[in-house]
């Protein structure tokens, strides 16, 4: 199935924002037993890093990407490379594995998790103002 290539973008927001609220999800609901001034401050650094080293490099990077492809039309997987998906199912795994083995304490799953979580969202919601920007632009060239 293909679609229109800034439509991608769309996907990939639709993608990382189930993705962040489902992990913000889980961290938050584990939260209440541990909420300290340090757990906050040390979900915000796990959040800072992620955004900044991973995530917003990837948004980057894959915004590009899609914005880079000749043909108006693009099969629908390829909101994301080969790479891309990868680290996702690593990710995944390894979250899934953690959690099950028990071997995570409850408290690092509540800071870990809120932090990463919010920083899996925010990639989301900005595939999603990358998504409205090339829509704007291309509602512009078409006006011109």
């Amino acid at each position: 199935m293909n679609v229109q290539r800034n439509t991608l973008l769309l996907i990939a927001c639709l993608v990382w924002s189930a993705a962040g609220i489902n992990i913000l999800r889980i961290g938050l609901v584990a939260y209440p037993a541990y909420l300290t001034v340090v757990n906050v401050l040390l979900s915000l650094a796990v959040f800072g890093a992620f955004q900044v080293f991973v995530f917003g490099r990837l948004v980057r990077k894959h915004t590009d990407r899609i914005s880079s492809y000749l043909e108006e039309r693009q099969f629908f997987l390829k909101f994301f490379d080969a790479k891309a998906f990868v680290i996702m199912a690593v990710m995944m795994t390894g979250g899934i594995a953690l959690r099950a083995s028990g071997v995570a304490p409850e408290r690092f799953i509540a800071v870990f998790y809120t932090g990463l979580g919010a920083a899996l969202l925010l990639a989301g919601l900005l595939f999603g103002c990358n998504f409205g920007k090339a829509r704007l632009a291309d509602a512009r060239g078409r006006a011109a």
